[in-house]
């Protein structure tokens, strides 16, 4: 029987790539929302979440902390992904007809310098392959989409300009989720571990909360805040740290922390990708 990854977006997306680097073994899913891919999972229409948390140039990813610790999901992987953007358009077609490029409107402010070198005009869309496939059924050829080699490949379009970003590290970290927990150690680099809590509300509770992990010598590489049911006095936190809830260290710092929460769940435990370090 044939595994499935569920990922959000259009076939091509950089999330489908990033499915297809790191399980090419499994059948992708496409799903229409992150709240689908996680429904897919948990239905059992698929095995794994590719869920996409960071841009190394644009941050965390809108909502994505607030469905995690909801989903009934568990973090058993990451994957960072290499964001290369290209010019697509129509076979044939010279990059001097462009005159009109579409993409989601982050894509579009990761190449200005590029447009604008090119004099070509800016069209926001709702997403990358979805950009590439109406440049593919317009039939236009003075419009071009902004998107990588995968949505070229799956929607026949020539690469006019390849790797036209302004930045060269543009980077997004994707985590793998699925509907059983693995705290098995596994990997040779290492495991990490991420959580929430909310801190009692008594004077100092954050500070006092990750004393420990100061402490005991863990890494957090991570610590995010964002409310909770739209309240500005309930903020909750999302944290990575190097380790596994069973070394001593991470044992003793969580053993601390969790005295000073009033909430602490942990989503998973899973090996540091290679692209990490």
């Amino acid at each position: 029987m044939t595994r499935r990854i569920a990922f959000q977006g259009e076939p091509g997306a950089y999330s489908h790539q990033a499915c297809q680097d790191t399980r090419p073994d499994m059948e992708a899913l496409p799903c229409r929302t992150f709240e689908d891919v996680i429904e897919a999972v948990r239905g059992g229409t698929a095995d794994l979440a590719m869920l996409p948390v960071e841009n190394s140039t644009y941050g965390r990813v809108a909502d994505i902390h607030q469905l995690l610790p909801h989903s009934g999901l568990h973090i058993v992987g990451e994957a960072f992904v290499r964001v290369h953007i290209n010019l697509l358009g129509l076979p044939g077609t010279p990059l001097d007809r462009i005159t009109r490029a579409m993409s989601h409107t982050v894509l579009l402010g990761q190449c200005r310098d590029f447009l604008h070198a090119h004099g070509i005009h800016r069209v926001t869309a709702a997403d990358t392959a979805g950009s590439a496939r109406h440049v593919a059924e317009a039939n236009d050829p003075t419009l071009g989409a902004l998107a990588g080699d995968l949505a070229a490949d799956i929607y026949g379009l020539d690469i006019l300009a390849r790797h036209i970003e302004d930045h060269d590290k543009n980077t997004t970290r994707f985590l793998l989720m699925a509907r059983e927990a693995d705290h098995s150690r596994r990997g040779d680099l290492g495991m990490m571990t991420t959580f929430v809590f909310q801190v009692r509300n008594i004077p100092a509770a954050l500070y006092k909360a990750m004393g420990g992990f100061a402490t005991n010598g863990v890494n957090m590489t991570k610590l995010e805040s964002y409310m909770v049911d739209g309240s500005f006095t309930a903020t909750r936190f999302y944290a990575d740290i190097e380790g596994h809830p069973d070394d001593p260290a991470v044992r003793r710092a969580m053993e601390e922390l969790a005295y000073f929460t009033s909430h602490l769940d942990i989503l998973g435990v899973y090996p540091a990708d290679r692209k990490r370090h």
